[in-house]
């Protein structure tokens, strides 16, 4: 029987396909132990690039991916997924991650779900990011500092950070929120540049949780 062969391979694409309806939902990867996850319990994982980690598909939204039927390609180098999925498969709240119409200036589909209320307002706003990276500098403020000149955008990083210290040594807490909310932002424009999820944020803080302040430092200082 042929099978994957994950030393040669051992990321492999999946294409996610609606089993009623046939519709292509979305692409994505599998790791062996995603596959194996998959397998066994009837529900679609991935591996994420850009979180270094393995994902449950719905794991945050509840928009999971009930798997039908498994097919893998005469190359036995590409997974062909056909799910019954629970309420979206894209992060924009869209049915389908194809929405681009290439020929349009439109999107092709709009939201069924606000994104920001099934993923939060960070993941939704990091996103955002990513899709306005190589959109018009000239309509677009987050198209204009990433397209810009690296110091420039790292410039604002600094500025904020400064800005968000006055504020604190003020004590308003009103300005403190609206600078801090400015500073996220632009630390994520910049992840964005690099295209780091927040998520690799939150993982390195969860790993730092159990240790001690003290540990940490260490660790670094060693490395």
């Amino acid at each position: 029987m042929i099978e994957i062969d994950w030393q040669k391979n051992p990321l492999v694409p999946v294409v996610v396909q609606d089993a009623d309806t046939k519709e292509v939902l979305m692409l994505a990867y599998m790791n062996k132990e995603a596959f194996d996850l998959s397998r066994e319990t009837g529900y679609a994982h991935y591996y994420s690039r850009s979180r270094k980690r393995l994902w449950k598909k719905g794991e945050s939204s509840g928009h999971t991916q009930e798997i039908v039927q498994m097919l893998l390609d005469c190359d036995a180098d590409t997974l062909l997924l056909q799910v019954h999925q629970r309420g979206v498969a894209c992060h924009t709240g869209r049915k389908s991650c194809f929405f681009n119409d290439l020929e349009s200036k439109e999107p092709a589909s709009k939201p069924e779900v606000d994104p920001s209320s099934v993923y939060g307002v960070t993941d939704t706003l990091y996103h955002t990011i990513l899709e306005r990276k190589s959109g018009d500098p000239e309509s677009s403020y987050t198209a204009k500092l990433i397209q810009g000149s690296e110091n420039g955008m790292l410039k604002k990083v600094v500025e904020e950070a400064g800005e968000f210290c006055f504020a604190f040594k003020d004590g308003n807490e009103e300005e403190i929120v609206y600078e801090c909310a400015d500073l996220v932002y632009h630390v994520l424009v910049a992840l964005g540049k690099k295209e780091i999820s927040p998520d690799r944020i939150r993982q390195e803080l969860a790993r730092r949780f159990g240790m001690s302040g003290i540990e940490e430092k260490n660790s670094r200082d060693d490395g």
